[in-house]
């Protein structure tokens, strides 16, 4: 199990980028256009850097739903290689099995 103080702050990275992700995907836009003047693309640049840096969608971490581990997690599942064989062995995921040879 993973520290709850690692697992509380990545939660709150993802509140953030959910708060933020309009705004940020606005004036994106802005910094990106090539047609706008240096000043307004400069502007809208200072604002963004003004907003808080876990409001940026990239900081936050792929972690196991059920265990918190931030490595080794399925990204279509959302849970780690060691849970996702936990639950197999228990029968709960359909289809899996337990391989032997």
């Amino acid at each position: 199990m993973a520290k709850l103080s690692a697992i509380n702050k990545n939660n709150r990275r993802i509140k953030l980028v959910n708060k933020y992700f309009k705004k940020r995907k606005e004036l994106k836009k802005i910094v990106m256009n090539k047609k706008l003047s240096l000043e307004e693309r400069f502007k809208a640049q200072q604002k963004l850097s003004k907003l808080p840096r876990n409001s940026s969608k990239v900081r936050i971490m792929n972690r196991c739903q059920i265990t918190g581990r931030p490595h080794g997690v399925y990204r279509k599942l959302k849970i780690s290689r060691i849970a996702l064989r936990q639950l197999g062995l228990q029968g709960k995921i359909p289809g899996m099995v337990k391989s032997s040879w």
